[in-house]
């Protein structure tokens, strides 16, 4: 049985709709664009700045050691000189459940919030930065348990007493509500607002900025820090940032279109059943270790990032083979970021473009690399970014239609350019950030260079189409092992294109000490 299940896609979307009434009566009779926000007035906006960015951060503390507090202090020497920060998603780790915001969020990062010198006295669903904080929903900010393990709650039976071994999963009694803890705690939650009256003096208050697509909300640091949307833009110092919910466009693609549909069905039906076979062994292991013996609890470190691989790795499986017959596409996102960026390069105030979310169409982490999700962005961004080429002809000749890719989920850093795909993702930049507080993980034993296989099986033939030139991730064994947790600060310059700073710094745990790093700097 799966630790964790995640809310089919149409689910998400429509309660997501909900809680923030997607373009109900009062607020479309305003022309209010819940989209876009903008910063208060008085905010610089100088065309250069810095801005900071983390990914995959949720965890709490474990045997002493709290990766995420070491991140947030790296972030902190930082902070000042920075305009905003990005969060990758996967806030909130395993479940995204309301009950570890203040453990694995609030707590780590209280310098960030408002009130944060008395932590404890925070609620997840009304916190309030004071410096913007910019996230999207991570896969694991919408999931939730099976049913038995709510009963559990019921009869308040430890999950670790009925699975009979020490790792510790940190999934408390409850998910996510499919993302609703997320949206209380990040997005202006208008379904809250039960009469027409208070709604409309909430717009008032808060929708009032004017901007070429209709009156939007204000985010207002210090004040009011509120999204207006799961997926939305804003621009700063000319480059227009577009923030998505990759969580409702992965779903891989059907195993009929492809090429080698019928043997890759068999092949991921055999990796389904020695996957359960492994988590079986797990399970038959860790009663037999404790987590009080310094190697034991070492192994079962080990083991507990295995079992969360195997997890995820099945549920990808699982949607591989049911995409034939449940494939869902948001459409409606991706034909909005679409116009957005068509209507970005017609505008004379932008001057370059910056698209950031949780799953990476690129990556040779070893666990994401071959799933169908990573190949399922890909194909839908493509989809978005030729059309993007086509409207916008020779505005963007000699330039790239996006300047920079940011995303999360896998936990590493990693930084990989494109060759020629074929398409309008070719010769693009792409940041991973992932690796910034949950267990870490290894590049893949085939190393940088990422292939795809182009044609038929009679006359198809695979070419490179990416390349990593910089991977951070777990590495070492045993006592070698070590663990370099990371976060980013990238410096945007002036001028057109415009030219990005990446300066990555590191947290590495070895040997149970805590050291701090900067790698160089690199310049896109």
């Amino acid at each position: 049985m799966e630790f964790v299940s995640d809310p089919p896609i149409t689910v998400k979307i429509r309660k997501m709709n909900e809680r923030v009434r997607w373009q109900e009566p009062l607020i479309a009779e305003r022309g209010i664009d819940q989209t876009r926000i903008v910063f208060k007035d008085g905010w610089t906006d100088s065309s250069e700045f810095s801005f900071l960015v983390m990914g995959d951060s949720g965890a709490g503390p474990r045997r002493g050691q709290n990766p995420q507090r070491q991140v947030a202090e790296l972030m902190l020497a930082h902070r000042e000189g920075c305009r905003f920060t990005l969060h990758m998603g996967d806030v909130i780790y395993l479940v995204g459940s309301s009950e570890y915001y203040r453990e694995n969020f609030i707590e780590p990062y209280r310098e960030f919030l408002v009130g944060g010198e008395q932590p404890k006295q925070i609620a997840y669903d009304q916190m309030v930065f004071n410096q913007p904080f910019l996230p999207v929903p991570g896969n694991h900010d919408y999931y939730d348990l099976p049913f038995v393990y709510g009963l559990m709650a019921q009869t308040t039976l430890p999950l670790r007493h009925l699975l009979r071994f020490q790792l510790d999963l940190s999934v408390g009694w409850h998910g996510s509500g499919q993302g609703r803890a997320y949206a209380k705690a990040f997005l202006d939650y208008l379904k809250t607002f039960k009469t027409q009256e208070a709604l409309s003096r909430h717009l008032d208050s808060h929708y009032f900025a004017k901007t070429s697509t209709g009156h939007c909300l204000v985010y207002e640091p210090g004040r009011f820090t509120r999204l207006p949307n799961r997926y939305y833009t804003f621009r700063s110092g000319g480059i227009d940032f577009f923030a998505l919910d990759s969580n409702t466009f992965n779903a891989p693609l059907p195993l009929a279109a492809t090429p080698q549909g019928d043997d890759f069905r068999r092949q991921l039906k055999n990796r389904r059943e020695e996957l359960a076979q492994q988590k079986n062994r797990i399970l038959e292991t860790c009663p037999n270790l404790s987590p009080n013996h310094p190697g034991e609890a070492e192994q079962l470190d080990e083991l507990r990032t295995r079992l969360t691989q195997i997890d995820e790795i099945q549920r990808d499986i699982e949607k591989q083979l049911a995409s034939d017959e449940t494939t869902v596409t948001d459409f409606e996102q991706l034909d909005w970021l679409q116009q957005r960026l068509i209507e970005s390069w017609h505008s004379t105030e932008a001057r370059g473009r910056v698209v950031y979310f949780h799953h990476p169409p690129y990556v040779t982490e070893a666990t994401k690399w071959h799933q169908g999700q990573t190949l399922a962005i890909r194909h839908r961004l493509r989809r978005v970014l030729d059309a993007v080429s086509k409207a916008v002809g020779s505005l963007a000749t000699g330039r790239p239609i996006v300047d920079l890719f940011l995303s999360g989920h896998a936990h590493c850093l990693e930084y990989l350019r494109t060759g020629d795909t074929g398409h309008a993702d070719s010769y693009l930049n792409w940041l991973v950030c992932g690796g910034s507080g949950f267990s870490l993980r290894r590049q893949r034993s085939l190393g940088p260079q990422l292939l795809e296989f182009f044609g038929d099986n009679d006359s198809g033939h695979s070419r490179e189409v990416a390349r990593s030139l910089l991977f951070i991730g777990r590495n070492g064994y045993g006592s070698q092992k070590r663990r370099p947790y990371t976060c980013l600060r990238i410096d945007v310059q002036d001028g057109i294109p415009p030219k990005f700073i990446v300066r990555p710094f590191v947290a590495e745990l070895f040997q149970h000490q805590w050291s701090q790093k900067q790698v160089e700097p690199f310049t896109l």
